[in-house]
């Protein structure tokens, strides 16, 4: 129960850490995407760095709940994240939550706590071996790589989905090693900086702020974050029962359970980012006035 509760304040800072970048974000000229200079001009927004102060609060809440507590029950708790964003969102357009925008929570919280009711995870290990750590930086690195290549032939809302794509992937992997650092500093304390894994880490999570700030920079919020939302705790999943042998549920009424669970999770995501009155654009600030 406490490994939820903190996985939960987690969705809270990150769902306020999307809002507030994605609108900080979205005045960046579109030429600064995917380089370095859109992270340097986003340094100097305070509204900005009030966002990623938060995205540091939800970072170290995750990294606390990964470190006692399966993948499979974690990253799906910090996917409601999506339900406080848009919460936080309609507060600062001062305007109601609506009767769809209640109906896809209720979805989306349903089908969290049936998935997390039928997987039941159990097992899983600390420190994989060095060999499946290659393979798996290679294969989702690559596909993130891939997925990022070709949003930049894109644009619009296209182009803010594929590159949400690449982003979550990224994220997904910097969970991973998260949940590794994490266990390394309660064995090894400080010594933990002779290891790869916390460069790795530093590299990666990078890399994943690039991407999303790029994803945020596109388009509007719903066409990155439902992207995010789901991509990002599917592959943390998989690569969960693939690298840290976490193992749920196998049963035809657990997976029953786990499929109707996704399901639910899926409407609820699309009931609540294709809200109409969610999608209309907010005046985005001037860079002076969050300078």
């Amino acid at each position: 129960m406490l490994v939820v509760i903190v996985a939960l304040g987690s969705a809270v800072a990150y769902a306020v850490a999307m809002v507030l970048q994605q609108r900080s974000a979205r005045s960046v000229a579109a030429s600064e995407s995917l380089r370095p200079g859109l992270v340097v001009q986003l340094l100097q927004r305070r509204v900005w760095l009030l966002g990623m102060a938060c995205n540091a609060v939800a970072f170290g809440l995750r990294g606390a709940a990964l470190a006692e507590g399966s993948m499979a029950i974690v990253q799906p708790v910090v996917l409601t994240g999506l339900f406080f964003a848009l919460l936080l969102e309609t507060q600062l357009d001062r305007r109601p939550f609506t009767a769809r925008e209640t109906l896809g929570s209720v979805a989306l919280i349903g089908g969290l706590a049936m998935f997390v009711l039928s997987a039941d995870p159990q097992g899983g290990i600390d420190r994989p071996p060095t060999m499946d750590w290659l393979v798996l930086a290679s294969v989702v690195g690559g596909a993130a790589l891939l997925t990022v290549a070709w949003a930049s032939r894109l644009s619009g809302d296209l182009r803010a989905a594929w590159l949400a794509g690449g982003g979550a992937l990224l994220l997904a992997l910097t969970a991973a090693l998260t949940k590794l650092v994490a266990s390394e500093l309660a064995d090894d304390g400080l010594a933990l900086f002779r290891s790869y894994s916390v460069y790795a880490l530093a590299l990666v999570g990078g890399l994943a702020v690039l991407v999303t700030q790029s994803a945020f920079q596109a388009g509007p919020l719903r066409a990155s974050l439902p992207v995010l939302s789901v991509v990002e705790p599917l592959a943390s999943i998989a690569i969960g029962a693939w690298v840290f042998d976490e193992q749920v549920a196998t049963s035809v009424l657990a997976r029953a359970g786990e499929l109707s669970g996704f399901a639910l999770l899926a409407t609820g995501i699309l009931m609540l980012t294709a809200e109409p009155r969610a999608q209309t654009p907010v005046p985005l600030p001037t860079p002076r006035s969050v300078a």
